[in-house]
Order: C-alpha cells, then structure tokens, then sequence
C-alpha cells in the first residue's frame, strides 16, 4: 500500500517494501540500488570536471530524468522476484490473457506466455534490470532506450483493455525513451559521454566500434 511519495522512497532505500521483502534478496537489492546510484554520481562528477561543454542546465536536466528512468525501471524489476516464477508478474500475464487488445494475443498470452513463465520471468526480471544499468549509468542508452520502447510496447497491447490500466501511462514511457534515443541522453554526464572521449584506434574491438557507432 502506498503512503505517501517522501515515506515510500524511504522505505525503498531502506528496503522495507513489501517487494523487497517478497523477494528473498531485500538486502542485496538495497546494496545494487546504492551501488548504481553512487556510481551514477561518480560519473556525473567525471564528466563535469573533465569536459566543460558537459556543465550546462540541459546536460543536468537531461542526465537526472534518464537516472530517474532508470530507478523506475529498477523498482519495476523487483517485483519479478523470485526466480523463477514471481506470483506479480505471473499474475499480470494472465491478466494480459483477459485484457490484451487483440484476440490473438491473448491466446498467445494465455497458451505461450503463461506456460513459459518459468524462463520469462527470468528475461523480464534480466530486461528490467539491464534497463536500470543503462539509464541509471549513461550507458548504452541509446540500444537499450529501443529495447524499452519495444518492451512497454508488449505491456500496452497486453493490458490495453485492463479497467485499472491507463494506455498512455505506456506511451508516455514509450515517448520518453524516444526522446533518450534521439537526444542520446547517455552523452549528457553519461557513461556513453566518458567512452565517446577516447580516440578511436585501429585495435578497437568489433564491440567497441559498434559501441561508437550507435552510442
């Protein structure tokens, strides 16, 4: 049950939601929290001493939605636990069975999603998780921000009937993404900004050289 927004971000840094405590893992999840929000700071402030052009309010603005995705993307993970299979997101599949837009999704939803929630879960949990990295550090974002969007695309089909369930919470999402991949919002106090800096060398990697070209 929610409270309020200033006691519920609390409680979530202190891991005292009931997700963190469904999950078996509270502590640990607590501990990943800090980890990539300090981390996210120490790179912010890196990219702010060494390069100049980084110090201006849309740089700012722009670093802290990305980290504020992120952290929802965090949150929104920790409900997929445990492994292998979450009682939240089994729930929720099923649901997507009664209220996806289309019939054919929801036999897909009923007879391919449900029975496969023992890996699902996994890759949801894994996709969630990932998702929070990326934005939370600058990293790779513009890839992932396209993995996000493709992602809540399935939550807005899926649920897209639901009464309790508001379609354009999921485009909204979809649109903010968007605008990370266009604005390349992981060059703005960013891991990505940190990479882009180092010349490029012929003994690059081929992922390095992917990295490059579509950071």
């Amino acid at each position: 049950m929610r409270t309020n927004p200033f006691l519920d971000s609390f409680l979530f840094l202190i891991g005292r939601t009931p997700d963190h405590q469904n999950s078996g893992v509270g502590p640990l999840l607590v501990v990943l929290f800090l980890v990539l929000l300090i981390a996210s700071l120490v790179v912010a402030r890196r990219n702010w001493i060494i390069e100049p052009a980084q110090r201006t309010y849309e740089h700012v603005a722009r670093c802290f939605m990305r980290v504020m995705i992120g952290c929802m993307w965090f949150q929104g993970s920790l409900w997929k636990l445990p492994l292998p299979v979450s009682g939240g997101l089994k729930f929720w599949t099923e649901e997507e069975g009664r209220y996806a837009a289309f019939e054919a999704y929801k036999w897909f939803a009923t007879h391919v999603l449900v029975p496969g929630l023992p890996v699902l879960n996994s890759v949801v949990f894994l996709t969630e998780f990932s998702l929070a990295v990326s934005f939370m550090l600058g990293l790779f974002v513009r890839p992932m921000a396209i993995v996000g969007i493709l992602f809540t695309l399935q939550l807005w089909l899926g649920l897209y009937q639901h009464p309790s369930e508001w379609p354009w919470e999921y485009i909204f999402l979809c649109f903010t993404m968007g605008f990370f991949f266009i604005d390349r919002a992981g060059m703005s106090l960013g891991l990505d900004a940190l990479l882009a800096q180092r010349p490029p060398t012929s003994s690059d990697s081929p992922l390095l050289r992917f990295y490059r070209r579509f950071a």
